[in-house]
């Protein structure tokens, strides 16, 4: 099923690069990767390091699907407030998501300034606004959670945000722990550095099959068969073909990128924005200087008819654009529409699956955190398969 439309903007900017090769015969490895997108990337850059051999498989070209798409807001906020969440999943629980999710950001800032090729990364700070005057108290509930939980957040009312963005909301949270990035670049340029290590990666490569055998799990696929000490499934929702039953639900995204603007007036910082709506809208900026903006979310049906819609999604994403930031000329340059998975609680499933073998691992970054949730699977990962836990070991568990 195709993920994305045609024209998602990353890889009409970056256009196609090197294409990995499909697999041609039999391999060993000590982990097999299934998914080459940008979990997949963070996942086998911290196997690698940590010294095992990898080999990636992906069923499209590596950073083709979801990834392409995304439009890589990195924020430790997650789509449920801390409030709401630790009702959901307990206190302990919801602590430690908001921690980890904020430890993922931080995790991919270091990776970004250790590889050798710009990817686009920047950090920058979050403003989460209020979209009616009704979300002000539940806002300020929030802001003193995260505080008490020492999360950076600071209240703003309507006057001091003022100070920052043009728009005019009754009140917005605010926080340092914030970054955007070029997620086709970042893919890229970590698979580039894991081939100088004990990795290969293979493009137009389906994995059919996991049979887990005394000695070693085998992955069948039409071009050969893998044979793997440990596997990791991190290949979207689509990993949901190797669970007993699906964890997420399915929806669609649009999203929008202006030409670039002469300057950006009315928003300082050139922050993250999104809102307390839902289904809300939410936008960045790029290193050349164009306005991101996505939002309009419907459930998924069928590529067919979530593409039909992204003419009329883009025209109100621009118009909400001009909205929020009426001193910046802007013109529309590209527009398209993405599917992604949501769970229940918005929260990432990775480790181990209850009904799976145990050398079967998921790194399941679902929902608006996903590369942050991708960063922290890499690294409770590697210290599940060093035998060593890791302190987010049991958080995103599938039993919860």
């Amino acid at each position: 099923m195709d993920l994305t439309s045609p024209h998602a903007f990353w890889l009409l900017r970056n256009g196609v690069g090197e294409v990995a090769p499909p697999l041609e015969g039999d391999r060993s490895c000590d982990v097999a990767v299934i998914g080459a997108g940008v979990t997949g990337a963070l996942v086998v850059n911290a196997v690698t390091e940590a010294g095992f051999s990898v080999v990636a498989l992906d069923r499209r070209h590596p950073a083709h699907g979801s990834t392409s798409a995304s439009t890589a807001l990195l924020q430790y906020e997650l789509d449920a407030p801390l409030t709401e969440l630790s009702e959901k999943v307990g206190a302990v629980r919801a602590l430690d998501a908001y921690h980890a999710t904020a430890d993922g950001v931080r995790a991919i800032e270091r990776v970004c300034s250790s590889l050798g090729s710009p990817v686009g990364f920047h950090r920058r700070t979050t403003l989460y606004y209020a979209s009616t005057a009704r979300d002000v108290p539940a806002m300020r509930e929030e802001c003193e959670a995260r505080q008490r939980a020492e999360l950076p957040c600071e209240f703003l009312d309507r006057k001091a945000l003022k100070t920052i963005v043009d728009f005019n909301a009754p009140a917005a949270l605010r926080s340092t722990v914030g970054a955007e990035v070029d997620p086709w670049a970042l893919t890229r340029a970590l698979f580039d550095r894991c081939a100088q290590r004990d990795c290969a990666v293979f493009g137009r490569t389906e994995v059919t099959r996991i049979t887990p055998t005394k000695s070693w799990i085998e992955l069948k696929t039409r071009r050969g068969v893998i044979r793997s000490q440990h596997v990791v499934v991190a290949c979207g929702y689509e990993s949901q073909r190797f669970l007993p039953k699906p964890v997420a639900k399915l929806r669609s995204t649009y999203a929008i990128v202006t030409e670039p603007v002469s300057s950006f007036d009315g928003w300082s910082e050139r922050c993250l924005i999104w809102e307390s709506a839902r289904p809300y809208i939410y936008a960045r900026t790029t290193d050349d200087n164009r306005i991101m903006i996505g939002g309009e979310d419907d459930p998924f049906r069928d590529p067919a008819q979530r593409d039909a819609r992204v003419e009329k999604k883009a025209a109100t994403l621009l118009v909400k654009t001009r909205r929020l930031f009426p001193r910046i000329k802007t013109e529309l340059a590209y527009a398209w529409a993405g599917t992604f998975g949501e769970t229940a609680d918005s929260l990432p499933f990775i480790g181990r699956h209850p009904k799976r073998d145990d050398r079967i691992l998921f790194a399941l970054a679902y929902g608006a955190n996903g590369m942050p949730f991708g960063a922290m699977a890499g690294e409770i990962l590697t210290g599940v398969l060093l035998g060593q836990g890791h302190r987010y070991q049991d958080t995103f568990v599938f039993d919860r």
